[in-house]
């Protein structure tokens, strides 16, 4: 998930001024949320497929051509190269560019571990968190990722998925020779291992422990245990960093790469991109022919294409960030008013940005605020079900 700052500021402002009215109402500090408060707060922003069926599902389409699009993109751009430009295996595993040894590979690694502990822990849960204890649940609501779905817990333990794939080097039923966790076995340190995948292990299981849907259920004690045990994995992970200067083993470290990108971040993208093209047929068929059945066609497909995504975040480093296609596809939180002014006026135009790459830019965080997974999430989901004509 890409934190949207442009848009964080733009709806913070709003949120202000709207939640001193319903926070008189709704607002019970010390106490829990209020039965139904998030589905209040909820149905009081929504769109109505009904209020601009005329663009709904062609808004709709024009997401998940985008999406297909940056999925494929990204895939190439390890794979194969880009624009006659090298492949980023290849930089990775022949240790080349901005890194200057393969203990620098392996340090990138981990860091991208570590950044989606903390991400899922401080950020995704822990933020919703904080502002609930502070009596704001409307701004706690919407700083839910993927409530649009319910999907938030099968996100963020699917985010931990990816850090232990990336230490084990494993994706789905296939697993490498080499990884850092069979290095650490073979050069004495195993009971750090054992200590890594306890905490990945404990932190999944807190995660989905977790009072469903999130949205709902924020102030919720099991909220807090997925926190400390992400946190816990965090601490265990900058351990894992702080030994790396010890290891020594050049041709192994080389062989943890290598494996680490044939075996986890080549097929987990080309899963995505192979779920995007599917999702983008999908949605296709929901534009040419509306009905209850092809909206939950399209949502499942949805579903399907946010699982390998989730999975990659351990790894958001290289052309995911270089190229913006981090925010491209997983702004949040997004622009409710913007979509619904691109729902009323059919112009997708807004939709592109283009030159490169800059995260302070306000035009190109606009352009990403009314795109990607979560604007496809609110087209096609509402409260946790398939929209309905």
């Amino acid at each position: 998930m890409k934190k949207n700052i442009f848009i964080l500021g733009t709806i913070a402002i709003a949120l202000t001024a709207a939640s001193c009215s319903k926070n008189e109402n709704v607002v019970n500090p010390g106490g829990t949320m209020p039965e139904g408060t998030a589905d209040v707060i909820i149905n009081e922003t929504d769109a109505n497929y009904a209020d601009y069926q005329t663009n709904w599902c062609s808004y709709a389409a024009a997401v998940s051509s985008r999406l297909k699009t940056d999925a494929e993109t990204l895939y190439k751009a390890w794979n194969e190269g880009l624009d006659g430009g090298e492949a980023y295996q290849v930089t990775f595993k022949e240790v080349k560019g901005a890194y200057t040894s393969p203990n620098s590979c392996i340090e990138q690694i981990i860091d991208g571990c570590i950044d989606i502990a903390n991400e899922v822990g401080e950020s995704k849960i822990g933020d919703p968190r904080d502002k609930w204890e502070n009596g704001k649940y409307t701004e706690a609501v919407y700083a839910v990722e993927s409530w649009y779905s319910y999907h938030s817990i099968q996100d963020y333990s699917n985010n931990i998925r990816s850090i232990r794939n990336a230490f084990n080097c494993t994706y789905n039923e296939a697993a490498g020779t080499h990884s850092i966790a069979a290095y650490l076995q073979s050069h004495g340190q195993g009971e750090l291992a054992s200590q890594v995948n306890a905490a990945i292990n404990t932190a999944i299981a807190a995660i989905e422990g977790m009072a469903a849907p999130f949205r709902s259920h924020i102030g919720n004690p099991s909220v807090l245990t997925a926190m400390t045990a992400c946190n816990n994995l965090k601490t265990v992970l900058k351990t894992l960093k702080a030994r790396i200067e010890s290891f020594d083993d050049e041709t192994e470290l080389k062989a943890i790469v290598a494996d680490y990108v044939d075996v986890v971040v080549l097929p987990t993208y080309k899963d995505l991109a192979d779920a995007n093209a599917a999702l983008h047929a999908a949605v296709q068929s929901l534009a040419a022919s509306p009905s209850n059945a092809t909206f939950e066609a399209a949502a499942t497909a949805w579903m399907a294409a946010r699982q390998p995504w989730e999975m990659s975040e351990a790894f958001l480093f290289g052309p995911v960030d270089e190229l913006g296609l981090d925010p491209n596809m997983d702004s949040w939180p997004l622009d409710q008013d913007a979509i619904k002014n691109v729902l009323a006026s059919g112009d997708f135009s807004g939709l592109d940005w283009s030159g490169e790459f800059d995260e302070e830019n306000e035009g190109i965080a606009e352009a990403q605020s009314i795109r990607g997974f979560h604007t496809l999430e609110f087209l096609l989901f509402k409260n946790g079900e398939p929209r309905k004509i």
